[in-house]
């Protein structure tokens, strides 16, 4: 206890000590009435600033601040020391107003005191209100709940709501919420007056409801639902039905009425009993004017007789079917013809579907076909049929044939109204509407036709039908003809979108079915699910057709309004648009031998959707080209071959001459003529005994002078077959001796192998024994000196000889009758001494440098018929002293060449 009172004092020392400093630290000036107002939004609103005698100011030195200085003119000075101001309070207007004076000196503060506005609005009055007792078991529940509409203004300030209840023997009050609030009255005053008010307060003020006065409390109850609800079907009255109830509550509490109402199963259109008829407190009610066979769903309600207060909740459902009766409407014929193919007959397809009023369950269909005979059908209808649609059978009919079909449905009861239907000679059909249209509106498809105006009298009933293009489903409607020139019907059955539809109108006339109208239709559009599919057929040099396959009717979800080719080539890409009805295309003006992609994209009004890509190659020469370019340069050949065969044929001997020239023959040569020792005819002795007369001087590569027999055994093993054979006159391979001599091109050293001694001509010429110019050549022997031979190894032929005719036998000289120059091959064994006699004359020139070369040129001059052969004086002069011609034939060292 002691340590308690030592603590407070403690406390008490310490809160005294903070309150002395704190007025030593701030000192007050002045004070704002009221203090912390609340205030009115759209009224004024008036502050005063009262200035102590500490401030040591006067009310001149006052001013207000609100979010900005306020005007002066809103100030109101009261006296010396005190200066009110009134402002008009918005729900813009600051939230503290301040009052002010000027500063002495600097840094001091010009607040003197502030206060805060607390905005609102004064509470509104309560609206509509209600209030509500509910059963609870088998009593009323003592709770009362009420509701009302509050006010619409927001709610700035702190508001209260009371509930007030004043009946026989007490008043109640409750606090409640904003809208909805209860009383608990412990025993539920019924047959008694009761009043109830509602009670709105806030710091702005206070307000009150109307009052709600209830004579007797019983009329603010609401039951339960009517209890046990149940319905009864008779067989002889199969368009009623009897519904059953129990009430809710007991009778002593108040008397009730009832509400019905029912519905066919699926439905949500609900009927209601006329209320006249259930006013009375009644437990049971019998439904009339029902559809036979029909399952209805009922619901039954009530409330307190007088009609004041709350109806009840509606029963649970309760459901039963109505009695069947005989059908009351006809079934819905109609047919499908279907032409045959190369046959004059239609295939007719019969169906129906059940009357709209069937009554009950259809058990069987009676078909009777008058087509020129008359034949009964009886199609049964199983339990489990639910197709809406029933194909009841089946039959060919002429062209030239009409049919009259009747149709009977019956059920349990009995036989429904007769159906007929006229199918019409192929030939005199009626004509058709005149024109038929559609558009969508609303989710709906919608149709549009107008009649054909000669037979639009004769129309009794229009049928619309559709059917699926994918599928094949198919449905139909009735439409009643109209006196209008048009009619307009929309489609009722399930149209799915983007599916493909055929639309037809037949008029009928009596019950005969007229000439279709048919559009395709769809009840909504999209860009197709596939695009074409596209391929080339046929590819050339500089164009290509395109084909491709129209898109299946299921797959389009949409008109196609045209196709669009887009082909690329590189990075270069073109495209052409073509209409929907075309399949084809042929591109033109393509690079040949180059690359393409093409593609087809395929578009409805609601979009567009591209195909594969298809990749092909342009040729590079168009077809038959080749073909032309081969046939022209085989004519060209051919041509050419025959040239060559006819200028080979024309020029046989020429071509002769060039391949195989003529070689002077040695044994028919004159050559013995040259030499002046030897008479002009070789005398007819034998060939070796020519030999014996003249010695053959060889031109070897290997030296430059004569051999003699007794040389030839030292030449070295490879010149054996220069020596073999040397009596040979090796001219042109065709020997005046024995046999063929080989020329020295053939040697191992350095001669052209490939060189055969059919090409290499050899020549040989006479030499006197007297020698060359004057000298005399050395003996080999002690053999006396005969004339011999010169031969040269040049491939080209010296003179063109011609043998002298042998009428001409008796000239005694052999006639030359080209003669020419011609060089050959100096003879060795000249000695140097002669070529020198002979250096200083100056028509030897030309010789002396063909001498240098190893040649010796022997001149020849023509000999005219009974002349005399002359030896020339000298080498290279004629016998007047003039020079030679120059040489036709110019040095060849080895091998042809052609002059």
């Amino acid at each position: 206890m002691g340590i308690s009172t030592y603590c407070m004092h403690q406390l008490l020392f310490l809160a005294c000590l903070v309150c002395c400093l704190t007025s030593g630290l701030f000192t007050t000036y002045g004070t704002i009435t009221p203090q912390s107002p609340q205030v009115e939004i759209g009224k004024n609103f008036t502050a005063t600033c009262v200035l102590y005698e500490t401030a040591e100011s006067t009310a001149d030195d006052i001013f207000w601040t609100c979010n900005g200085k306020v005007p002066e003119e809103l100030y109101t000075k009261i006296n010396d020391s005190a200066v009110s101001v009134t402002i008009k309070i918005t729900p813009d207007t600051c939230k503290w107003l301040i009052c002010n004076k000027q500063p002495r000196y600097v840094n001091q503060t010009p607040a003197i005191h502030g206060i805060m506005l607390t905005k609102g609005y004064p509470p509104e009055k309560p609206n509509n209100l209600s209030c509500m007792a509910v059963q609870s078991g088998q009593k009323i529940s003592p709770i009362l709940n009420c509701s009302w509409e509050p006010g619409t203004r927001d709610e700035l300030l702190k508001t209260n709501y009371t509930l007030h209840t004043s009946d026989c023997f007490k008043t109640l009050s409750n606090s409640s919420q904003k809208s909805i609030g209860y009383i608990n009255m412990e025993t539920f005053p019924s047959y008694c007056e009761l009043k109830i008010w509602v009670e709105v307060a806030n710091s702005l003020g206070k307000v009150q409801s109307e009052t709600l006065t209830v004579g007797d409390a019983n009329y603010l109850v609401k039951t339960n639902p009517p209890l046990n609800v149940h319905i009864y079907s008779e067989n002889n009255f199969p368009r009623s039905l009897l519904v059953k109830w129990r009430r809710p509550i007991e009778k002593h509490f108040f008397r009730l009425k009832y509400n019905i109402r029912f519905c066919a199963v699926g439905s949500e259109d609900w009927s209601e009993v006329p209320p006249n008829d259930t006013e009375s407190d009644v437990d049971s009610f019998r439904l009339q004017h029902l559809k036979p066979y029909t399952e209805y769903v009922v619901q039954v309600r009530c409330m307190h007789s007088i009609g004041l207060g709350y109806w009840s909740d509606w029963s649970a459902n309760a459901t039963w079917w109505t009695p069947e009766d005989k059908p009351s409407s006809q079934p819905d014929l109609w047919r499908v013809v279907i032409p045959s193919q190369g046959k004059s007959e239609r295939r007719v397809q019969v169906m129906c579907k059940d009357p709209v009023e069937s009554n009950g369950r259809i058990r069987n269909y009676s078909i009777k076909i008058q087509d020129g005979g008359r034949k009964t059908v009886l199609v049964n209808r199983s339990e489990t049929e639910s197709r809406k649609i029933i194909p009841l059978y089946q039959f060919v009919l002429p062209d030239d044939g009409e049919a009259l079909i009747e149709l009977d449905a019956c059920n349990s009861r009995g036989m429904s109204p007769r159906a007929s239907l006229t199918i019409p000679k192929f030939t005199h059909e009626p004509p058709s509407v005149k024109s038929l249209s559609w558009f969508t509106k609303e989710g709906r498809l919608w149709v549009e036709w107008v009649p054909h105006r000669g037979k639009a009298r004769d129309v009794t009933e229009y049928i619309l039908e559709w059917v699926s293009v994918s599928d094949g489903a198919l449905d139909w409607q009735r439409e009643r003809k109209n006196g209008t020139n048009k009619s307009l019907a929309y489609i009722r059955g399930n149209l799915e979108k983007f599916k493909r539809y055929s639309i037809s109108v037949y008029p009928m006339y009596s019950g005969k079915t007229g000439k279709p109208w048919t559009e395709p239709a769809f009840l909504d559009q999209k860009a197709p699910m596939v695009g074409p599919v596209v391929n080339v057929s046929r590819c050339g040099k500089n164009d290509a057709e395109l084909r491709w396959m129209e898109i299946p009717l299921d797959k389009q979800q949409g008109f196609i309004t045209n196709y669009t080719i887009f082909y690329t080539m590189g990075k270069q890409e073109q495209s052409i648009t073509v209409s929907a009805d075309t399949y084809s295309y042929t591109l033109k003006h393509l690079t040949s031998g180059s690359k393409y992609v093409v593609r087809v994209m395929a578009s409805t009004v609601a979009g567009d959707t591209f195909g594969p890509e298809y990749t092909f190659n342009t040729l590079e020469y168009a077809p038959g080209e080749i073909e032309g370019i081969v046939v022209l340069v085989c004519l060209a050949f051919l041509f050419l071959v025959v040239s060559l065969v006819v200028t080979c044929i024309l020029k046989m001997e020429r071509i002769k001459k060039k391949i195989w020239p003529p070689v002077p023959d040695p044994s028919n040569s004159t050559i013995a003529n040259w030499s002046p020792d030897f008479p002009s005819k070789a005398d007819p002795v034998s060939k070796e005994n020519a030999l014996g007369d003249v010695s053959v001087v060889e031109v070897d590569v290997f030296d430059g002078r004569s051999l003699c027999e007794e040389d030839k055994a030292g030449l070295p093993l490879k010149k054996d077959k220069y020596l073999s054979e040397e009596h040979s006159s090796g001219i042109g391979g065709s020997s005046c001796m024995s046999s063929p001599r080989q020329s020295v091109s053939d040697s191992d050293e350095g001669g052209d192998s490939g060189q055969t001694t059919a090409s290499t001509v050899q020549y040989s010429s006479v030499v006197a024994s007297s020698g060359y110019k004057g000298q005399t050549p050395q003996p080999c022997s002690s053999q006396a000196q005969t004339p011999s031979f010169a031969r040269s190894e040049s491939t080209q032929p010296l003179l063109e000889s011609e043998e002298q005719p042998e009428g001409q036998e008796g000239s005694g000289q052999p006639h030359l009758r080209h003669p020419r120059n011609a060089y050959f091959r100096r003879l060795p064994g000249g000695s140097s001494d002669d070529d020198d006699n002979n250096s200083g004359d100056p028509g030897d020139l030309n010789q002396l440098e063909m001498e240098d070369q190893g040649l010796t040129l022997l001149q020849f001059s023509p000999l005219e018929e009974g002349s005399q052969q002359t030896t020339p004086t000298e080498e290279g002069q004629t016998p007047d002293g003039q020079l030679d011609p120059i040489p036709s034939y110019l040095p060849q060292l080895r091998g042809y060449r052609p002059q």
